[in-house]
């Protein structure tokens, strides 16, 4: 799947998805993918389950596209974590036959964490809600970057590092 999507082509919602190994944090855009807003918070549980979680999803919402956030150093250079999280892009497509583009996720959490902060939250509450609003954050910013290079189709499409490379 091309970095280079073009709006109207994809009819439906995007999902961004905050990638862990326990809990994986869940957004979802409107049919028009302008905004975005956080869903939930999913626990993992078994590979089976996990798959009819997605698939389960995938019908529900109308998802059109998964926006996995990847986790690069500072440097922009993807990190170890990369790895797993391009495997698990790898899995979802294949579980629900829905494409994967991959977005840098850098501060997303840090975003996320230092909101629910603000917001005087406690440490449990941020907690339950940290992955889906990191979730929010990514998708947030995929959008953003995604209409700059659609107003400006001369501005690189991806990183150089690969940062948001797509399957």
């Amino acid at each position: 799947m091309s970095s280079e999507l073009n709006p109207p082509a994809l009819r439906g919602r995007l999902a961004g998805i905050d990638y862990g190994t326990v809990r994986i944090g869940v957004a979802l855009t409107d049919f028009e993918q302008k905004y975005c807003s956080p869903l939930e918070i999913y626990n993992r549980r078994t590979i089976a389950l996990d798959a009819m979680y997605f698939q389960k999803l995938v019908k529900e919402e109308r998802i059109v596209l998964f926006v996995v956030g990847l986790p690069t150093h500072l440097d922009g250079y993807e990190s170890g974590k990369s790895l797993e999280v391009r495997k698990f892009g790898i899995w979802l497509t294949a579980q629900t036959g829905i494409p994967v583009e991959y977005t840098d996720e850098r501060y997303s959490s840090v975003e996320a964490d230092n909101l629910l902060r603000e917001a005087g939250l406690k440490a449990s509450e941020r907690k339950k809600k940290l992955d889906m609003l990191a979730a929010q954050i990514l998708l947030s910013a995929y959008l953003e970057q995604r209409a700059a290079r659609l107003a400006d189709p001369t501005k690189n499409q991806s990183s150089s590092h690969g940062a948001e490379q797509s399957l």
